[in-house]
């Protein structure tokens, strides 16, 4: 089984062909094809190639299936006994891609 471990967003991630991730938004629309070309390790059946500090030459494809927003998250700023709170909210754009092939 082949895999690799990505990076997209200040994130790695361990994929393989097939496989549904999420990462931070890309800018790419629905159906679009994406390229991750900072391939940190290439797995293949017992031979593992790490990088220094990427592989090269190595891609891994995928097509973006959605963009969305995450759950929201709460930020409550409170100071005791001085009548201060804040109360900030934010979601984070995510995109969903599926991985379609690694390429060499």
């Amino acid at each position: 089984m082949a895999y690799a471990i990505i990076r997209s967003g200040g994130k790695q991630y361990r994929v393989s062909p097939g496989q549904t991730i999420t990462v931070e938004k890309l800018a790419a629309e629905r159906g679009e094809k994406v390229t991750f070309e900072e391939v940190v390790l290439l797995a293949e059946d017992s031979k593992v190639t790490a990088g220094d500090p990427m592989v090269s030459g190595v891609t891994v494809l995928g097509e973006v299936i959605e963009q969305f927003k995450d759950k929201k998250v709460i930020a409550f700023k409170y100071r005791r006994r001085k009548g201060y709170h804040r109360t900030v909210g934010h979601r984070r754009l995510l995109t969903r891609v599926k991985i379609e092939a690694i390429g060499q």
